[in-house]
């Protein structure tokens, strides 16, 4: 190993590479943004040390505290950041880490072996963007501390008293002047923290909020294992226990925990350092190729194919499989600054091979799981065959017929597909108020009839027979599935227009989990959006006033008195003349619409399998949990 961890962590380990003038300038080259997922990202480079001192073998507990005052704790019981003086720059390396950028123990300098904070800019941001920062250090029998305001020491660093503990607690408050809203949101970090314990078996976290009270504790000793079954536990596992590999080469090791459900989506989630890898990269290729070549090594070698047959694809062997794909490595080299794509071409050959070594003697011992298996890729394959004939007489009919576009589409005449957006509405009613009202340069109308396919329990050659959804396909222009391409896209606007009633968030959940299963750039490129059509119109005086939510209706009727008022409840758009409907929903000088953004793949996968999945009890469960939070209920 080119790295040996020593437990000598001390000023020499700690290296600068460049100074902090620039973070409080643009603080969203740091942090990504002085939104809420910059406010939550200072936390997680906080946690991220303290996870490193975990992967390095010196840390099992980690806690984070919301104070009322909107400081974050975070505390742990690792070696604790040294805090002897650096020769070169005549500080403590405690004072170095919190204000130098590029400062750590994770360039060269033997403190860390596996890091995910790989750029050693985290305490040094976070410093720089707190009004201000306190940190207590327990190490060598002595418990140091030091403050900051704005990156800027107020103290020296001072010794307090004597400890047989040891750990880091640093506590800071995000500042006013950089970000926008100082309110952490719990779930919000509580996911992260929850990944995290995931990833790190034996690892004990706790959250915990003094603003309500909550608090929340994480330790799975199964680890990834434990992270699948959590992931699949609103489906139908098809064999008992997920299937676990591990493997280690050259200093990196590999963790894989897989299980395959009845559903018919593929969900692996990757992860390089306990870094989310969205992008996937090396690991991603590894693992793919190393199944796909076990299947069909098993499958020939035991029957399942034949002498003739063709082998099976990589997406019949991923049908309904989900897995968690972890590796730590020593030097990890992410493409592009959001560190979302692996790129270490090593990698790839190490995760394969590890699959195929490990996969194989698990099929040879595990028989009847192998069978399992092995039916539910052979039905995948069956089933891509009948979508790849769907397609191609899709493909033929539009040919043939005079015109390519659907029907019952309005479209717009602007053919800039920047400049355009589409309505996709509810009924013929609502989608004939829509294409008198709208402004036919840049609008174009859709109307479906009736509720489209659930496309959670549907595969992909019944997606595409499906009318409203050949229809939908066909208008945006992009494909569908394996084949959908962005630079096709007839439209950078899809505005989901439907009731405000039941039915109508049906309609929309429906769309919004094609959209998620068999479209997901539009999701994830923020292409979709969610209309907001109002709830009442408010006469008073023969002016009208039209309001969004029960919340607005009581603050107008405060307002304008609640004498000689006329008010009228819309339960259904169709109820709008045109020119109402273009007033309240459509135009864009008045309108409010939603975007759709996708944060979490993990929590988006989680309900959407939730809400349009099999299993009755969780959603009941999930139902009975949040009816408090149901507004605007249509009874």
């Amino acid at each position: 190993m080119q790295n040996q961890v020593s437990n000598n962590y001390d000023e020499s380990n700690i290296q600068v590479l460049e100074g902090l003038e620039a973070v409080r300038k643009r603080p969203g080259m740091y942090i990504g943004s002085t939104g809420p997922q910059g406010l939550h990202h200072m936390v997680t480079e906080i946690v991220d040390n303290s996870i490193d001192e975990s992967m390095a073998g010196f840390c099992d507990k980690i806690e984070v505290i919301i104070h009322k005052d909107c400081s974050i704790t975070v505390s742990d019981n690792g070696r604790g950041i040294p805090v002897g003086i650096n020769p070169q720059y005549g500080i403590s390396a405690l004072e170095l880490v919190l204000t130098k950028l590029h400062a750590g123990g994770k360039f060269g300098g033997g403190g860390y072996k596996v890091s995910g904070g790989l750029h050693g800019v985290g305490a040094a941001v976070v410093n720089a963007l707190s009004e201000w920062l306190e940190v207590f250090v327990k190490t060598d029998g002595k418990i140091y501390t030091q403050k900051y305001e704005r990156g800027t020491p107020l103290t020296g660093l001072e010794i307090i008293g004597e400890t047989e503990d040891r750990g880091t607690t640093i506590t800071f408050k995000p500042d006013y002047e950089v970000f926008e809203d100082l309110n952490f949101v719990f779930d919000v970090l509580k996911k992260r923290l929850r990944e995290l314990a995931f990833l790190n078996k034996g690892l004990n976290i706790k959250i915990s909020d003094e603003r309500d009270g909550q608090s929340k504790e994480f330790f799975y000793e199964g680890g990834i294992v434990s992270f699948v079954q959590f992931l699949n536990k609103n489906r139908v596992a098809l064999h008992p226990e997920p299937i676990y590999l591990q493997g280690e080469k050259d200093g990196s090791t590999l963790e894989i925990a897989m299980q395959y459900n009845d559903s018919y989506n593929e969900n692996v989630f990757t992860y390089a350092n306990d870094i989310s890898t969205n992008e996937g990269g090396t690991h991603l290729f590894g693992f793919r190729s190393g199944l796909t070549r076990v299947i069909n090594d098993y499958a020939r070698k035991h029957n399942f194919l034949k002498a003739g047959d063709d082998n099976f694809l990589g997406e019949d062997t991923r049908e309904g499989l989900t897995a968690i794909v972890s590796v730590k490595l020593e030097e990890p080299q992410f493409e592009g600054q959001t560190k979302t794509k692996l790129g270490n071409s090593e990698i790839r050959g190490f995760v394969e091979y590890s699959v195929v070594e490990h996969l194989s003697t698990y099929f040879e011992e595990h028989p009847a799981e192998a069978k399992i298996i092995m039916e539910k890729v052979m039905s995948a394959s069956r089933a891509r065959e009948a979508a790849k004939k769907a397609r191609e007489l899709t493909r033929r009919k539009s040919v043939l017929e005079s015109g390519s576009l659907p029907g019952k589409l309005a479209d717009c005449s602007e053919k800039d597909p920047s400049l355009c957006e589409i309505f996709i509405v509810e009924g013929d009613s609502a989608g004939g108020s829509a294409k008198q009202g709208r402004e036919r340069t840049f609008q174009a109308i859709l109307p479906l009839r009736g509720k489209i396919l659930n496309v959670e329990k549907s595969r992909i050659d019944k997606v595409l027979s499906n009318a409203e959804i050949k229809a939908m396909t066909t208008a945006f222009g992009a494909g569908i599935g394996d084949e959908f391409d962005l630079e096709k896209l007839r439209y950078h606007k899809i505005i989901c227009m439907t009731d405000a009633d039941v039915d109508g968030s049906h309609i929309r959940t429906l769309l919004l989990t094609f959209f998620y299963r068999y479209m997901r750039p539009l999701v994830e490129g923020g292409y979709v959006y969610i209309a907001q059509p109002p709830l009442y119109k408010v006469v008073k005086n023969r002016k009208e006033t039209y309001v969004y939510s029960d919340e607005e209706l009581e603050k107008l009727l405060d307002e304008i008195g609640r004498e000689g008022i006329e008010i009228q409840r819309y339960k259904g758009l169709g109820e709008m003349n045109p020119e109402q409907l273009w007033d309240t929903t459509m135009n864009p000088e008045t309108r409010t619409i939603l975007r759709v953004d996708l944060e979490d793949a993990i929590s988006a996968d989680e309900i959407f399998t939730l809400l349009m999945g099999d299993k009755v009890e969780p959603r009941r469960e999930f139902i009975q949990n949040n009816a408090k939070q149901a507004m605007n209920l249509d009874i």
